[in-house]
């Protein structure tokens, strides 16, 4: 939900007229994928729909955008940092609710539940507790759209960033955020944050988050705008587009297996919703790393002052421009009313929603235990009622049974118990493989003067490994800033990563594990390392 004030505009405008574009808006079926499959595949786009396994993919979702403050924040990870109860009795009623998509925070930068508690201080603790959420997620067959970070200030955001590189934040100058000749730290600390999640092994199920299905798609950010910082940029939207742009094609080069949005919410004096925000919906949309457009409407704010009717026609202004101007599924990604019949509102604005084709919504906001009086939603408000029947009418228009989530646990890691805050740096013994029965891929995504290495063990041999150690030698200067799913010791270019102490322990015959890291570098000296050894055994690298 936005936090700044909005600028009254006219009502909404005419609804544009389509402009078919029959290569992109037909709906492209999906060939070779087996349809028993459906449970284990990723979602994905099919022109301008959602699908997944083959078959059209429509859903009703709502936002807990606090989830991953349920737990103390402090003490024992597993008992008193996190609440599994909360979090589970939370995750029941939603799908008890028939919610089957939950958009939710993945970012805060506070010392409290804080993923970053620090320029690229990442919270072990807090990263567990997510991992609860996505396991709970997963067995309540509820799929997630997790944010990486926030425009406006709750949590941090980008202001903190900002903060970190020595620069003000607030309205307007986080413009600065996006802008890389003002702010390039800004850029590096926002990758290596995403890296890090993307790259996380989940302690629970052994997945690293890039590879869980129960992740329906990422957000780039709650509500990006690039406003009033040049006389054009509030209408062109060329600066927020060329962040997109690198953001988008970034991850995508990390995690291809899912879906990718902006966050947007749409606002335009064309549409006669909000002003001009350097964020236009169509051309920001266009993105060829992004999947699928959004937009969050609150029509019955001061600022917007719109009755149902026009309501409708600002929803169906949106997909259209989403389907046949931009080629993508439409997702309605917040929305809510107040001080109005908002049982009435849900009725009217779902039903119409989905006669006009829209593929998704997640309205604002469904809370666990203490509900805000403008839009709180809790178990049994009255207007969950029409929210369920829109559910049950997005299930059938998949084709009628709500698809389960199921991810199999990889070979790499198996559940553990949560990883502590300050793991040990080796393991108290260790055995080291055959010659010639280990690989190591060392993934390298380089920017010059800061890079990323992904390494994958794969264990070739017939027995375990049981406690790790992998040695090399980096070819220039690069030192290690930080390391997730494994613990660093370097001394000049060697390093050594070493197991922690409660979980990526094992790498079993046949199975493989992961790691990664980010790290500084001079310009045109990394490479990929010579040499891997693991526990003294010098592996081939693949």
């Amino acid at each position: 939900m936005s936090q700044s004030p909005r600028t009254p505009r006219n009502r909404l405008l005419a609804a544009l007229a389509a402009v078919l574009m029959a290569a992109v808006g037909a709906v492209v079926v999906l060939t070779g994928v087996n349809q028993a499959a459906a449970a284990t595949a990723f979602v994905q786009r099919c022109g301008i729909r959602f699908c997944l396994g083959g078959k059209s993919f429509y859903f009703a979702g709502t936002n807990t955008y606090d989830l991953f403050t349920y737990g103390a924040g402090s003490g024992d990870t597993e008992t008193q940092y996190m609440d599994k109860a909360k979090i589970d009795t939370h995750l029941a009623n939603l799908a008890a609710d028939k919610v089957t998509v939950l958009r939710l925070w993945m970012f805060s930068m506070e010392s409290w539940h804080g993923f970053e508690t620090a320029k690229g201080v990442y919270n072990e603790q807090q990263f567990a507790l997510f991992d609860y959420v996505i396991e709970s997620a997963r067995r309540n067959n509820i799929r997630l759209i997790p944010v990486f970070d926030n425009y406006w200030e709750a949590y941090g955001g980008i202001d903190r960033r900002l903060q970190w590189e020595g620069l003000s934040g607030g309205q307007p100058g986080r413009g600065q955020f996006f802008n890389k000749s003002k702010c390039p730290g800004c850029f590096t600390s926002y990758k290596n944050y995403v890296s890090h999640a993307l790259h996380r092994t989940n302690h629970y199920s052994g997945v690293q988050y890039k590879d869980d299905p129960t992740i329906m798609a990422w957000e780039l950010m709650n509500e990006p705008r690039y406003e009033n910082q040049t006389p054009n940029e509030n209408t062109s939207g060329t600066t927020l587009r060329a962040w997109v742009d690198e953001m988008g094609a970034f991850i995508k080069g990390i995690d291809p297996n899912h879906l990718l949005g902006t966050g947007l919410e749409g606002h335009e004096t064309r549409y006669g919703f909000g002003g001009d925000e350097g964020n236009p919906f169509v051309y920001i949309h266009q993105s060829p790393y992004i999947d699928f457009t959004s937009a969050h409407p609150y029509p019955t704010e001061s600022w917007a002052n719109l009755g149902i009717e026009q309501t409708k026609t600002l929803v169906r202004a949106w997909i259209n421009d989403s389907h046949n101007a931009v080629g993508k599924p439409f997702f309605m990604g917040e929305f809510n009313v107040h001080n109005v019949d908002r049982t009435a509102w849900f009725t009217a604005l779902f039903s119409d929603f989905e006669a006009a084709g829209g593929d998704g919504s997640a309205f604002w906001w469904y809370s666990a235990t203490n509900v805000d009086g403008k839009f709180g939603v809790m178990r049994g408000a009255p207007e969950l009622a029409p929210f369920r029947t829109h559910s049950a009418n997005m299930i059938t228009k998949s084709g009628g049974v709500a698809p389960s989530v199921t991810v199999s646990a990889s070979p790499s890691t198996s559940p553990s118990a949560s990883p502590s805050a300050s793991p040990s740096a080796s393991p108290s013994a260790s055995s080291p493989p055959p010659a010639g029965t280990c690989t190591v891929h060392y993934g390298l995504s380089d920017w010059g003067s800061t890079f990323n290495g992904d390494v994958t063990i794969r264990n070739t041999g017939a027995t375990a490994i049981n406690g790790w150690a992998l040695r090399w030698t980096f070819p220039g200067n690069q030192v290690i800033t930080n390391m997730w799913n494994a613990v660093p010791t370097q001394s000049g270019r060697q390093v050594t990563a070493t197991n922690p102490a409660s979980y990526n322990t094992t790498i079993p015959a046949g199975g493989s594990l992961n790691f990664g890291f980010s790290a500084t570098s001079v310009a045109g000296t990394n490479g990929v390392p010579a040499t891997f050894t693991l526990n003294g055994a010098t592996c081939s690298n693949v």
